[in-house]
């Protein structure tokens, strides 16, 4: 076991927009260590955003990622022999991770030809409030919702 918790590594920013969160997205989107074709298939997806919709791409990944974020969950907790589904708050850090997460593997579940593709579709949709990265947010908050009775065995 570990005596202290792991030191974080600082993040580098990314060349084109200097953003750390883009960098972590890039790194949620790489598979087998091939960083240079996740950065590929990013900045392709952000190209198509922005020809697809006529906005800043940017702009609308950020306003994917934050429609994304959830602010509840739900966690289980085994009390007197049953398990229960315990509403709580989502830590700062947790919320940016999930909403990468669902983003990139709702992104990959969908159909189309490249990745870019598929990701900049992903985007866009999760920009309007709908996709299906955003319903599992609005699937986390609807059960978080309906467990709020046993928000009292909080951890």
């Amino acid at each position: 076991m570990r005596k202290a918790q792991a030191k974080k590594l600082p993040l580098a920013p990314d060349s084109r927009f200097n953003d750390k969160l883009v960098t972590r997205f890039i790194n949620n989107i790489m598979w087998d260590g091939k960083k240079s074709t996740a950065i590929t298939i990013f900045y392709d997806a952000i190209d198509k955003v922005s020809s697809m919709t006529g906005e800043n791409g940017y702009e609308v990944w950020k306003k994917a990622l934050a429609n994304v974020t959830p602010s509840v969950e739900v966690r289980s907790r085994r009390i007197g022999g049953a398990t229960f589904q315990i509403p709580t708050e989502v830590r700062a850090d947790r919320k940016i991770s999930l909403s990468i997460k669902w983003l990139v593997r709702y992104s990959r579940e969908r159909n189309g030809k490249s990745m870019a593709e598929k990701l900049a579709n992903e985007i866009i949709s999760a920009s309007k409030g709908e996709g299906a990265a955003f319903k599992k947010k609005e699937d986390v908050h609807r059960m978080a919702e309906a467990n709020k009775a046993f928000s009292h065995f909080k951890v």
